[in-house]
């Protein structure tokens, strides 16, 4: 199969394994992906971390849907390929790095620290332990009608430009 044409395909093949694997009692991390699998993460700039999250969340909760997973690592995928140029960055934004929850920017509570986890999604940089598409990211974003990789998009388009984000959020209701 080939590799960078039909990558959605061998993404979507993973996350639905990885359901099946979920949900017959497989929880750990550890040896939850074969080496196929950890190949195609590696190809598209992800962690096993980040991508087992999207499983775990979609069984447990049901979101982010396998659709919103594609769309989220196509953005990733593209910013890992043009920008990053194919490297993995050796940095790693900690939850220590977050801005608190209940900070604001613009008046907008949870902005800053949903900027800081896009922007560190994009670049592949996010500690294990911290989630693009949280369910707190996921109740911003559904307040203010925007799509997780929609969002995303944004904040590559705004090249750290913060009032780019903040006029782009208040837009979009």
């Amino acid at each position: 199969m080939a590799k960078n044409f039909s990558w959605e395909t061998r993404f979507n093949e993973t996350f639905q394994k990885s359901i099946e694997r979920y949900r017959s009692g497989k929880r750990s991390i550890d040896d939850f992906f074969d080496e196929s699998d950890q190949n195609l993460l590696k190809d598209i700039g992800y962690k096993t971390r980040e991508f087992f999250d999207f499983v775990e969340d979609y069984c447990d909760v049901g979101a982010p849907s396998p659709e919103s997973a594609l769309l989220i690592a196509s953005v990733r995928r593209d910013f890992f390929l043009v920008i990053q140029k194919g490297a993995h960055s050796e940095n790693q934004v900690t939850p220590q790095d977050l801005p608190d929850r209940d900070q604001k920017l613009a008046n907008i509570p949870w902005l800053p620290r949903i900027i800081t986890k896009a922007k560190a999604k994009l670049r592949g940089e996010l500690h294990p332990d911290i989630m693009y598409c949280c369910q707190g990211d996921m109740n911003f974003l559904a307040n203010h009608d925007i799509h997780p990789a929609d969002f995303l998009r944004a904040v590559w388009a705004a090249e750290d430009n913060n009032d780019k984000i903040v006029d782009y959020v208040s837009n979009s209701l």
